[in-house]
């Protein structure tokens, strides 16, 4: 797990060494543990790297291969790096490192850009080959590993984070109107390739982009999950279905204890983290140490469950971390989170990740977490009104369940400057459902869910969150084996119980049925979703900012109601509207675009 950045220019100039080197300087928090540069002619590399696999300097980056003229720097992790590595050195390799960075170049010599279908890990990479001049970028299935791009005629440049990009400079940071909307529609996540900056973009999940010397590009999507079932599947009974998703599951969590340091557990005492504890301590695993947080409550909201991770740490005699938050740093944890957003998310758990990673950090460099299942699995409360919606009817329904707001509204929240002229949240929407392979309305929302929304939402919150300690998160529940099996899976199944029933009834006898049984708890930050004092404050101040005031995003009129009742207008999933729109403000004004 690292941060990686670089620059290949189609001008017929060298690249930019240092500005490559600075926009590397900002990920120094992704990778504290050393740092490299390469150069040759008009590409550079440069690499910030968080030892977890092979902690000698044999496995330092950018790694270079002599003989065969590529030129790698990797992020993330790959689990059958030693089944790979083992099968390549049967078919002649020769290793000078037990990295799995120099896996992944062989890898690359083996297979070329088809050795991703090879891969079971989370992984953001990029090949240089010396011999054609051309470069290969690549990232994992499900996006947990970022890799932000800046493409323009004369040079690419690319990053783990978009601040890096920032950094390195020349960046148009003039507002994508399109990713606008989506951010103010679609719950804060603006779907690749887009970011909220016109002149940045990301690389799609599941795809490899073949970037040619002059600046031609070609991409592959090499992996889509199906959420149909299939034939032989009707042989399955609910009790398969249990048996089979615990497997899984058990497979998913031991792949991701494949690490040269300790590997931690955040619990919060929810069934999805509390069945990764389980079955690590069914694996043997002992004196795991799991992790927990909250903090004061405000306007009539818990902000801890210290009640249920506490059960299950005692359960399985973990080394259990309970980690109270001041409100006196919640304030700041604010400020500090949001600069380490790559793009502006909404969410008040980024907050809470922010400070929990920064005490985990100071006795782990890795921990799994239970991210991803809801879904994966259905297990919001936006998927029970879909079950009976005929798929020609899924677009509005899920449309109605899950915008923050439709289009009219959106107009009257935005200044006319920056609307478009057509419903580019509810167009998106329309084609993704479309595409052949999810066969109910809930199984196209659940693809969409796990491809689009959990990448640029929960997954992104997870790796820039923990990311900015130095803290790997890994997250069995996207095992992309374990999402294909559960794409399979019936919705009936899923619905049941609530949500995330094939889960719940296959968790019986492994986890404490008292975790099973709770109500549906989230990581909880009182304080941003009952806005008030100095986090009151602290909205109102971004949004009266001169930045603000120029770059008059929002209806004065409308903004004004809003900060006057400022807990009274939420969003259809319950979120605080007033928040999101200070969070876009702030994130804005902390990256210095004015």
């Amino acid at each position: 797990m690292c941060g990686l950045a670089g620059e290949m220019r189609f001008d017929g100039r060298r690249a930019d060494v240092a500005a490559v080197d600075c926009g590397c300087s900002r990920l120094a928090r992704r990778g504290p543990d050393g740092s490299g540069v390469w150069a040759n002619g008009p590409v550079a590399l440069a690499h910030r790297r968080l030892s977890i696999i092979d902690l000698s300097a044999a496995g330092s980056q950018p790694m270079v291969d002599s003989p065969t003229g590529l030129t790698v720097v990797f992020n993330g992790c790959i689990y059958n790096y030693r089944e790979l590595r083992e099968l390549l050195t049967g078919r002649g390799h020769r290793f000078f490192s037990t990295s799995d960075t120099e896996v992944v170049l062989r890898s690359y010599v083996e297979w070329g850009a088809d050795c991703v279908q090879r891969f079971k890990g989370m992984f953001a990479f990029a090949i240089v080959e010396r011999d054609t001049g051309r470069m290969i970028v690549g990232r994992d299935r499900l996006g947990i590993k970022p890799l932000y791009l800046d493409h323009t005629p004369d040079r690419l440049r690319f990053a783990s984070t978009l601040p890096a990009l920032l950094a390195a400079g020349g960046t148009d940071t003039s507002i994508d109107k399109v990713a606008l909307a989506h951010y103010l529609t679609f719950h804060s996540v603006v779907p690749a390739p887009r970011t909220i900056l016109a002149g940045v973009r990301k690389l799609p999940p599941a795809t490899v982009r073949i970037v040619e010397p002059d600046g031609r590009t070609k991409d592959h999507l090499y992996w889509e999950p199906d959420f149909s079932r299939r034939p032989d599947d009707a042989q399955m009974t609910e009790r398969d279905w249990q048996e089979a998703l615990l497997d899984s599951l058990r497979t998913a969590v031991k792949r991701r204890m494949v690490s040269d340091v300790p590997v931690g557990v955040l619990l919060s005492g929810g069934i999805d983290s509390s069945l990764v504890v389980a079955l690590l301590a069914e694996s043997g695993q002992h004196g795991l140490s799991t992790f927990s947080i909250g903090f004061e409550s405000a306007g009539g909201e818990s902000g801890e469950e210290f009640e249920y991770s506490g059960l299950v740490a005692e359960h399985f005699a973990t080394k259990h971390h309970r980690i109270e938050i001041d409100s006196s740093r919640l304030l700041p944890g604010i400020d500090a989170a949001i600069e380490n957003m790559s793009e502006p998310m909404v969410s008040h758990d980024c907050v809470a990740f922010y400070l929990l990673s920064e005490e985990v950090s100071r006795d782990v460099k890795v921990v799994q977490s239970g991210q991803g299942a809801d879904e994966v699995l259905a297990g919001y409360d936006w998927y029970p009104p879909l079950a009976d919606v005929p798929r020609n009817d899924a677009v509005e329904a899920y449309a109605r369940v899950f915008f923050d707001r439709r289009d009219a509204a959106l107009r009257e929240l935005l200044r006319p400057d920056w609307l478009v002229d057509f419903d580019a949240p509810l167009n998106f929407i329309t084609q993704q459902f479309a595409r052949p392979g999810a066969e109910t309305s809930v199984d196209a929302a659940l693809r969409n869910d796990t491809t689009i929304m959990l990448v640029d939402d929960p997954v992104k919150r997870v790796d820039n969150m923990t990311m900015a300690w130095g803290l790997e998160a890994r997250v069995p529940f996207l095992d992309h084996e374990f999402v294909e099996l559960a794409g399979r899976i019936p919705p009936v199944l899923k619905l049941a119980d609530g949500g995330k029933g094939v889960l719940k009834r296959a968790s019986r006898g492994v986890v404490p049925d008292a975790v099973i049984d709770r109500t549906k708890g989230s990581f909880p930050v009182p304080a941003i979703r009952q806005l008030e004092g100095p986090y009151l404050d602290r909205v109102r101040a971004a949004l009266s900012d001169p930045a603000a005031r120029r770059r008059d995003l929002f209806e004065p009129a409308v903004v004004e109601t809003m900060l006057s009742d400022p807990n009274g207008t939420r969003t259809t999933l319950g979120s605080n509207a007033l928040w999101q729109l200070a969070l876009l403000e702030m994130w804005l004004q902390k990256m210095g675009i004015g």
